[in-house]
């Protein structure tokens, strides 16, 4: 079994890619993701979370953030901001806040909640869900995806299987926290190519999307890592699940991207775009409803079996 078709049995809502977008998703996907079903015998395995690189390619709106900032005694002053800024702000902010939670034990589970709505293009209908994740943080232990209700356990990794990038703490503290260092560390030393940058970003994707405690300065890393990368653009205006105002920044052309708080560029979640109910004609999807999906990272941390809850 391949790659895609786990993504699509974690997303059976999507229809089944054509080979010439299977080919584009293949770029970097076939390596930041593998099989999940016991028996595989790929030496490499990685945890995908649901509908995380399962929507259609989507164009990005491109260009520039209109941001509000007010001066003493002036009003409303205008500016602008490029995704760039945006994604250093989201560093400096991510610097000085610190992570907040404790250093796992390897035998421990880091745990995250998300709330997201997803919204139909055409009829507006807008429904909200919740997942959950208990994820073994060596491996070690079986972990457990929490999909809308819908439970999906993982069998614990084997001696030849390895999660890329990791979720044990231990190996996150030898990734760099500069952002240079850190792409090639990921193996992305071509990040100013097409297809380095594609691979690049999916890389530094599965870095934010997993439940992960990174150790101080990683995840600033990884928000200027974006900025280097060409291509990265400004999607508008993003409402996500909790009613916050935000801002997306992807690449462009791709659905899938960050979500950071308007005006304090906090990190919020992610967005991406699919298509529900389409099918396959020649190379093409035909038919179906798009749809907008904005997820919101409400709670996260470690405890010490699956059903637990941080306090």
């Amino acid at each position: 079994m391949d790659e895609l078709t786990v993504l699509r049995e974690l997303e059976p809502e999507v229809p089944a890619l054509t080979d010439e977008a299977r080919a584009a998703a293949r770029v970097r996907l076939a390596g930041a993701v593998a099989k999940e079903r016991r028996g595989s015998r790929s030496p490499a395995r990685r945890l995908v979370l649901r509908a995380a690189f399962t929507a259609t390619a989507a164009a990005a709106a491109g260009g520039v953030y209109a941001a509000v900032t007010r001066e003493r005694g002036n009003g409303v002053r205008l500016h602008t901001l490029s995704a760039a800024q945006v994604l250093r702000r989201a560093a400096d902010r991510t610097r000085a806040e610190g992570s907040g939670i404790a250093v796992p034990r390897g035998d421990q589970y880091l745990y995250s909640r998300e709330v997201y709505t997803r919204t139909m293009s055409r009829s507006g209908k807008r429904t909200t869900h919740t997942d959950e994740f208990w994820i073994s943080e060596d491996g070690s232990r079986t972990s457990r995806y929490l999909y809308d209700g819908r439970i999906v356990d993982m069998p614990p990794l084997t001696k030849h299987e390895v999660v890329s990038p990791p979720t044990e703490y231990a190996k996150l503290m030898k990734l760099p926290t500069d952002p240079i260092g850190l792409l090639r560390e990921l193996g992305h030393a071509d990040f100013r190519t097409e297809d380095g940058a594609l691979s690049a970003y999916i890389d530094l994707l599965m870095l934010m999307r997993g439940p992960r405690v990174l150790p101080p300065g990683l995840r600033a890393a990884a928000f200027e890592a974006f900025s280097k990368l060409p291509g990265i653009v400004i999607q508008g205006g993003v409402v996500d699940a909790l009613g916050r105002q935000g801002i997306g920044v992807s690449r462009d052309g791709y659905s899938i991207g960050l979500v950071f708080e308007r005006g304090t560029c906090a990190y919020l979640g992610l967005r991406l775009e699919g298509v529900r109910g389409a099918r396959t004609v020649g190379t093409e999807l035909r038919g179906g409803e798009k749809y907008l999906e904005v997820r919101a990272l409400v709670a996260s941390g470690v405890v010490d079996e699956i059903g637990q809850r941080p306090r």
